[in-house]
């Protein structure tokens, strides 16, 4: 198959692109590289399938002179934490809606990166595809980026319904691996690798009691080469997540992250932010999913335990701190 990603020089679409050629697809590449790295596309430059295009997928241009049977759209605003909601909510409607016309026009099928975001306060653990989606006050900027993914996932089944258009929406839970984002734009593992490797003090939002799941980036590239794949994931959405028993508090990742860097008998350095540091602001205490849909479908079963995952990442990341 012919596949374009948006955002191919980020962490997922880099890892994406050169699974996909490894499994003899052609693929074509957009970013215009203010989250993504060139580097991070070195190895497939020069491969006979691969074509990059430097551009902005706001820009629906961009789009005109290329043709593909799937447009995996992986380009996306994060989390407003250090910048505006604004943006997040208006940049993440732009793209989305170029790419939808554009797959519409074409015939081509969709693949939408959605996020574990969306169940926001939802209490009920684990979350399904069917579990509500709970958000807090519109005064809270921080769910600008899950009411954005939101408002995609309705404009693309919306699209589906008028036109006929294909689709999955995949939603991600906290993936990680070579190539991710060396800042908080990559999560939370990024930085503290950072700072344990520099034997600085390692800041923490809230308590630390918060508990997230995280998925390497291997397990996640393989739930999406399922859903390119096989059109069992047509007009479906999967949450896209690690093993079962993966749940772990943001304290207690920072002190196994510390632990594989600097040994088993050293003394993490933590240092605690209030929430109050970022203004108007609320975090998810938990989030883990239930991805039985996603392995049922597919016969497909996550391989990565996370400290197994953590190591292989400490290794890629050391290069940069050196």
């Amino acid at each position: 198959m012919k596949i374009l990603i948006t955002g191919v020089a980020g962490f997922i679409g880099s890892n994406l692109a050169k699974k996909l050629l490894d499994r003899e697809h052609t693929v074509i590449g957009m970013d215009n590289l203010n989250y993504g790295f060139l580097r991070n596309i070195d190895p497939i430059k020069d491969h006979p399938n691969f074509q990059f295009i430097m551009g902005d997928i706001a820009n629906p241009l961009i789009l005109k002179d290329v043709k593909a049977d799937i447009i995996v759209h992986l380009a996306s605003q994060k989390i407003p934490r250090y910048t505006n909601a604004l943006r997040t909510l208006e940049e993440n409607y732009l793209m989305l809606r170029n790419v939808v016309h554009k797959c519409i026009m074409d015939g081509s099928k969709i693949l939408f990166a959605s996020t574990s975001d969306v169940y926001g306060k939802n209490p009920n653990i684990p979350f399904a595809e069917t579990s509500d989606l709970v958000m807090g006050p519109t005064t809270v900027k921080r769910w600008a980026y899950a009411l954005s993914k939101m408002y995609g996932e309705q404009y693309i089944i919306a699209n589906h319904d008028e036109y006929d258009m294909k689709y999955t929406i995949t939603r991600f839970f906290g993936s990680y691996g070579p190539h991710q984002n060396l800042t908080w734009w990559g999560g939370p593992q990024s930085v503290f690798i950072e700072k344990a490797f520099k034997n600085e003090t390692i800041d923490i939002h809230g308590d630390g009691s918060q508990t997230r799941t995280f998925t390497f980036v291997d397990d996640t590239v393989m739930a999406l080469v399922h859903c390119i794949e096989n059109n069992k994931s047509d007009n479906e959405i999967f949450n896209t997540g690690p093993k079962s028993d993966a749940e772990i508090s943001i304290k207690d990742l920072a002190i196994l992250i510390w632990k594989l860097v600097n040994g088993p008998n050293s003394e993490p350095k933590l240092n605690y932010i209030p929430y109050s540091t970022f203004g108007n602001y609320e975090d998810v205490m938990r989030r883990v999913p239930d991805i039985t849909k996603l392995c049922n479908t597919f016969n497909f079963q996550p391989q990565w335990d996370l400290e197994a995952g953590l190591k292989v990442t400490i290794d890629w990341q050391k290069q940069f701190l050196v």
